[in-house]
């Protein structure tokens, strides 16, 4: 999940809430939306190999 900050970055989300606080962790900023998805891509890849 990819979220337009307001300094212009992007930062990317996990998809699910963590049960404790409640709120998704935060997986990385980047300078634009390619590389954040881009990385999105990367982190769906190692999470099944």
């Amino acid at each position: 999940m990819i979220r337009k900050l307001k300094s212009g970055e992007y930062r990317l989300y996990s998809r699910k809430k963590n049960s404790k606080t409640g709120k998704r962790r935060n997986l990385g900023t980047f300078s634009s939306k390619e590389k954040a998805e881009a990385h999105e891509r990367a982190v769906q890849y190692f999470k099944r190999h």
